[in-house]
Formats: structure tokens, sequence, C-alpha cells
């Protein structure tokens, strides 16, 4: 393999998109950290597998997409591996493999000093990962994408976080999830309403493509507003500590995002509203974790 930069390393793993995968975990071990003592290792082999799965995946895009002549040096939002940087198409499928592999090995690990029926959920969560772009019918070309990614990327990271900690899923793990799920879920809409026009000429059925630039707009916010209803109806109802509603600084940022998706529509413009929506996720889940540590250490 040809000597490539850092900088084009950094590049394909797609940096922005790795908090979707590692701040579910943070969230899922802290919540339930006034149950039981870290188990280090397990923490560091569920943070380590989730990032790896996550890169891998972003991988498998970046492949699947040039060998459909979907991606080209002009393309916006993508890591530009083999468009920009020159690897090859077999260089990024072997390097996202490798990832898939270690990844794996993190698994047998975690489900040996657990469970074992946790090495079914991860084999299913990195077939996902792979038919996401991967396989005859691509999971991110139908209108159930965001749904699918914010199923295993929400509820089952955080949810399995959680159970190698304490060995059972409680109903805070899957009250905070809820909204992860939804953030998650919207980094995907977010992405989509500013390819909208491109998926369309490819074939594509998003939600987006299905109801139009303004509607999906709409239903983003949806996402947001439902997110964070998700969170105060946990804290009021369900016991969860009060001190995860500093997510609740978020919602400046959410109303940016949205404005600068009504306003504009032409792909380069949105970038930054894309970045924004990514950037709720990451802060949301930040603060949720912020206030679990207040929680459960300083108070």
């Amino acid at each position: 393999m040809k000597q490539k930069s850092k900088g084009a390393y950094w590049r394909m793993i797609r940096p922005h998109t790795l908090t979707a995968s590692f701040i579910p975990v943070l969230l899922g071990t802290f919540i339930v950290l006034d149950q039981t003592e870290l188990k280090w290792g397990l923490f560091l082999a569920m943070l380590v597998a989730s990032v790896l799965i996550q890169i891998a995946t972003n991988l498998f895009n970046e492949y699947y997409d040039y060998k459909r002549g979907l991606d080209h040096e002009g393309s916006i939002g993508i890591g530009g591996s083999i468009v920009r940087d020159g690897f090859t198409p077999q260089q990024v499928l072997a390097i996202a493999l490798g990832m898939y592999t270690i990844a794996a090995l993190l698994g047998l690990y975690i489900a040996a000093s657990t469970s074992w029926h946790l090495l079914w959920i991860g084999a299913l969560s990195m077939l996902v990962g792979y038919l996401y772009t991967g396989g005859p019918l691509p999971i991110a070309y139908t209108p159930f994408g965001e749904i699918v990614a914010g199923l295993f990327m929400g509820y089952v990271i955080i949810g399995i976080a959680g159970f190698i900690q304490i060995n059972t899923v409680t109903t805070e793990l899957l009250l905070v999830s809820f909204p992860m799920a939804l953030l998650i879920g919207a980094i995907l809409l977010a992405n989509n309403i500013r390819d909208l026009d491109n998926d369309k000429e490819n074939g594509r059925k998003t939600i987006a493509c299905l109801v139009g630039h303004r509607r999906a707009v709409y239903v983003l916010a949806a996402f947001f507003i439902a997110a964070l209803v998700g969170i105060i109806v946990a804290v009021m109802f369900y016991g969860v500590t009060p001190w995860v509603l500093l997510s609740l600084f978020t919602v400046p940022v959410m109303i940016r995002a949205i404005q600068r998706f009504w306003q504009k529509a032409e792909p380069a413009a949105l970038m930054p509203a894309m970045a924004m929506t990514a950037k709720v996720n990451t802060l949301f889940g930040a603060w949720m974790v912020v206030g679990l540590i207040v929680s459960r250490f300083v108070l």
C-alpha cells in the first residue's frame, strides 16, 4: 500500500461521525454506576468495538457508493478516501474488514465475560452495519435508514453498555436510549436532506426523497422535540436524575440547525446545518453524561 498521510487516514474514518458510537457507550455505562463498580475491561472493550464498527460502516459506505458510481471528486459530505486521497476500493474494503475482525474479537471477550447472547446481538449489529450501504437493497437507500440507525446506535449500544456492567437492562437505560436514538436518526435525516436531489437522481427512497425538503425539515424538528420531551418525561415521571436536563442546553443549537435547513437548499450551503445536527447529538449525550457524573459522584 502506498504511504498515505495521517490526514488521509483521519479523513477516512470520518471522525465527526464517531460521537454517535462512543457517546451511547458512555451514557449506558454511567447511568448504571449507582448499582456497581465500573468494570474497566468490559467498558473499554465495548467502547473500542463500537467505534471500530462505526468506522467500518463508514468505510463500507465509501466502498459501495464508489462502486455504484455515486461518489466523485466533487461530492459533498464524503470521506473521499477513494476519489480524493488515492486509496483503492480494495484497500478501503480490507481496512473495513480488519476493523470488523478486531471488533468481533472484542465482542467474544465481552460475551465470554457476561452472556453469550450478546454474541448474536453483536453479530446482528455488524451485519446491519454492512447492509446499511452494502447488499442488493442497502438500508440507507430506504425510508428505514433513520429508524435502523437509531435503534442500533441508540437502544442496542446503550443497552449493551449498561448490561455488561450490571447483567440486566433497567428502565433508566431504555428511557435515556429514546432521545439518543432520535438524535442519531436526526443525523441521518439531516444527511439525507442535504443529499436529497442527488439521492432522487440515483433512485433512493429516503424519507427526505419521499416527503420533500420542507416536510423533511418538519420531521427533523419533530425528532428534536420528541427527544426533548422524552428526557423531560424520564425525569418527571420515572425518577431519572434531574441532572440529565443539562442536555436542554442544546436547544439553541437545534433551533439554529432547523433555521439553516429551512433557509437553504444547496448541498454545500447545508453543510453547517448538517454539522449542527451532529453537534446536537454530541452535546445532548455529553451533557447527560456530565449530569450523571455529577449525580453519582459529586452530590
